[in-house]
């Protein structure tokens, strides 16, 4: 069944989900923000947009965000020209973005209160897959609430994991983008130390590969390491250590130990500097190669 959607945040994962959306005969609104990638392919599927959150909301089914982090997300709830402010009763709003999991049940509590529905639906895997309508989604929030949006998610979304209550599904993507970035971090160091031991790139991927280092992570970080393609993993540094505090800050509202992440995050905190916040993750070899070097 059609519906009207208003998504906001039309970013490099934003736009492959409008685009799926589109294709799938939904009404698409989106928010006109500084932030977007261009709108005109869009525009020409049918999405309209609005210049405001509140205006959007106001004429939406369901509300999907898609935005940096949590700052971002309580903003565009809360402003005074934001979504709750012109949110219709029964509203769904899913939250696709990642969020710190207590700011994520504050918002829920917030939509609740002014008579809407809410899901998290934090998204892992990449631009590409979001183009094609594959991402992953780790959802929290009511299973009947989920299951009935779970066609919806269908039109973009691979692999739809209902994962527990509100905030389950923003605690799942931190779990996962801690191992999968920190997986990234030891493979970039070793590599970084392969180059500098005259281990050859192809060599280093080769017998990693076919022992204990195999892996999505090592697949992506291969075309980098041996042909500086940095395609495969589009993901700035300045993303991967604003995820990885967040993860520090759920780890240490639950009183886990967290002195593994603690250097992770030093390793991205350190890549950020050094590259600058729009170098990418999959560079960290390159960066840790020249720190080294020049000590």
């Amino acid at each position: 069944m059609s519906q009207k959607i208003g998504l906001i945040g039309v970013g490099l994962m934003g736009h492959g989900i409008a685009s799926n959306l589109l294709k799938h005969g939904h009404a698409l609104a989106l928010l006109e923000h500084p932030g977007n990638q261009p709108l005109d392919a869009l525009k020409a599927a049918g999405a309209t947009t609005r210049s405001s959150a509140r205006s959007l909301a106001g004429d939406a089914d369901v509300v999907i965000l898609c935005v940096t982090g949590s700052p971002q997300v309580e903003a565009v709830l809360l402003g005074a020209d934001g979504v709750l402010a012109g949110l219709r009763p029964g509203t769904v709003v899913i939250d696709c973005s990642t969020a710190i999991p207590q700011s994520t049940e504050r918002m829920a509590q917030a939509v609740h209160a002014a008579g809407g529905r809410f899901l998290d639906a934090p998204m892992t895997r990449t631009p590409k897959e979001a183009a094609e309508g594959r991402l992953n989604l780790l959802v929290g929030g009511d299973a009947a609430l989920f299951e009935q949006h779970r066609p919806l998610l269908a039109c973009f979304a691979e692999n739809i994991t209902h994962v527990g209550p509100v905030g389950a599904g923003h605690r799942m993507k931190l779990l996962h983008n801690y191992v999968s970035l920190g997986f990234i971090a030891l493979l970039s160091e070793a590599a970084a130390c392969a180059q500098r031991g005259a281990v050859a790139s192809d060599v280093f991927v080769e017998v990693l590969a076919k022992g204990g280092g195999g892996g999505v992570a090592l697949e992506r970080l291969k075309p980098y390491l041996l042909r500086r393609d940095a395609s495969s993993l589009r993901f700035a540094m300045a993303n991967a250590h604003k995820d990885l505090g967040y993860y520090q800050t759920m780890a240490h509202d639950s009183g886990a130990v967290s002195e593994i992440a603690d250097a992770v995050l030093h390793t991205y905190a350190q890549g950020a500097a050094d590259g600058g916040p729009d170098a990418q993750a999959i560079e960290l070899t390159a960066l840790l190669a020249a720190r080294t070097a020049g000590r």
